[in-house]
């Protein structure tokens, strides 16, 4: 919902680091996978016992999914480089809830369940109106140059971090924040459909 306003704030501090990391040599692709594997060791501390613990590599990787763009801004980006970054978002978005999960199965198992379902629908109402207005040759860079056409919502990028440290910080909370931000998850994916519908319905498909 304020990504679109907080991308001004800091893309440029991303995009000086990016530059810099460019002229080292680092590839977008190499800290797209930095971060996935910092979200993914996020997880499995969650997983392990120690949510607190989890909160330094969960913010790590997502420092890592903003400066993937900038690096790839600096140097040379591709098709590729995007589409790996959002199969790692989305492997990092799944990661964490299951992470609370394994962490305890009886309380946290049915608010997961809910949570991962909402995210897929999510997932799916996103990516099914980027690549329409892919389509169509739509462009927007509200939230930031990327390879993907990035429609707004009630929840995007910052409030499922700030839900997932929420989490980190109160796990006893896990089942009725899961529950709640599931809820609203629903929600954002089934405007989108309104939006595309408004936008979409009567343009003739090939």
């Amino acid at each position: 919902m304020i990504d679109a306003y907080i991308r001004p704030l800091i893309d440029p501090v991303l995009n000086a680091q990016g530059r810099v990391l460019a002229r080292w040599g680092v590839t977008a692709d190499a800290v797209t996978l930095t971060g996935l594997v910092l979200g993914l060791g996020a997880a499995a501390v969650i997983a392990l016992g120690a949510p607190g613990w989890a909160l330094l590599p969960l913010l790590a990787s997502r420092l890592a999914d903003g400066l993937d763009g900038a690096v790839a801004r600096a140097s040379h980006g591709s098709d590729f480089g995007g589409y790996l970054d959002i199969v790692c978002d989305f492997l990092f978005y799944g990661a964490v809830p299951v992470g609370f999960v394994w962490l305890d199965p009886v309380a946290n198992g049915a608010a997961g369940a809910f949570l991962l379902c909402s995210f897929y629908f999510n997932g799916a109402s996103f990516l099914g109106y980027a690549i329409l207005a892919e389509k169509h040759e739509m462009k927007t860079d509200a939230r930031g140059v990327k390879s993907l056409y990035f429609t707004g919502g009630l929840l995007e990028g910052f409030e499922t971090i700030a839900f997932f440290v929420a989490l980190c910080l109160w796990p006893g909370w896990f089942a009725p924040l899961a529950w709640v931000f599931g809820a609203l998850c629903f929600v954002t994916g089934a405007s989108r459909l309104l939006l595309a519908r408004r936008v979409f319905e009567g343009v003739k498909g090939e």
